[in-house]
């Protein structure tokens, strides 16, 4: 007697496995970039804060995951966007307005507003520009990333957590300053590092490892310091890294110039 056969299947093929841990990852990181906002509305400050850099770290592994176990996808992609529009957009832009933005009357609001808008328009210039063939520019974002952003507009408020407002700050300036600043970072095509392609000499490898366990040691006992002076370093690298694309385009330039040298010279 023929067995029934069981045509019952959880997930249809290898591939669609692969997909669901990077994409259970990116919608964890939606629902912790919400919860950011109940404890901002909360007052919960500190709390909305890390709850950021949670989303960040997710945000950070997901796509690596993905890649890892070869489990990518377009609707991925489209995932990773709105949890960046969430987490780094609307979430920040609600901390700060519920921080301090509030007492500017409508130019508070109307900052939140402009900032979420060149999130969004980074977001899309970034989906576009990921279609491109790979090239030394990967290298470097154009503009500020959504993430980075995201922890820019919220410098002010970690600094006041943090112990090193040892100056009197004025933050009605400083907040609109940081806002307005960092959504032009986020719009323009301002280079700065991905640190995508970073290549470790295997030699250094546990001397990077030490380095990541004490970074998250200092980050779990000095929060709020370390964030601060993590944010610092990351402003002193901007203009670095201008330089840094500048050097390596114009070194890219004559190269191509000297093929097409040669070429004539074929001819």
């Amino acid at each position: 007697m023929e067995q029934p056969k069981n045509n019952l299947k959880i997930v249809a093929d290898k591939k669609r496995a692969r997909m669901i841990l990077p994409n259970m990852l990116t919608l964890i990181g939606v629902c912790i970039g919400l919860t950011s906002i109940r404890f901002a509305l909360d007052g919960r400050f500190e709390l909305a804060i890390i709850a950021i850099l949670f989303a960040a770290l997710i945000d950070g592994l997901d796509g690596r995951i993905a890649r890892l176990i070869r489990g990518t996808s377009k609707v991925g992609k489209e995932l990773d966007s709105l949890t960046d529009m969430i987490s780094f957009g609307v979430a920040p832009a609600f901390i700060m307005y519920f921080w301090k933005l509030n007492t500017l009357g409508r130019f508070g609001w109307l900052l939140c507003l402009v900032y979420v808008i060149c999130v969004a328009l980074r977001l899309a210039r970034f989906n576009i520009n990921s279609n491109q063939e790979p090239s030394w520019r990967d290298n470097f974002f154009e503009g500020v990333p959504s993430p980075a952003g995201g922890i820019l507009v919220l410098t002010p408020l970690i600094i006041s957590l943090s112990g090193f407002n040892f100056v009197q700050l004025n933050y009605d300036l400083m907040v609109p300053a940081f806002f307005i600043t960092t959504s032009f970072l986020l719009i323009s095509k301002f280079p700065s590092y991905s640190f995508k392609k970073i290549v470790i000499p295997r030699k250094t490898t546990i001397f990077l490892l030490f380095g990541i366990v004490l970074f998250f040691g200092l980050l779990l006992i000095y929060t709020f310091n370390v964030i601060a002076i993590s944010a610092a370093i990351y402003v002193l690298l901007l203009p670095i890294s201008f330089f840094h694309f500048q050097k390596i385009k114009k070194q890219h330039e004559n190269d191509k110039i000297q093929d097409d040298d040669d070429l004539e010279d074929v001819l």
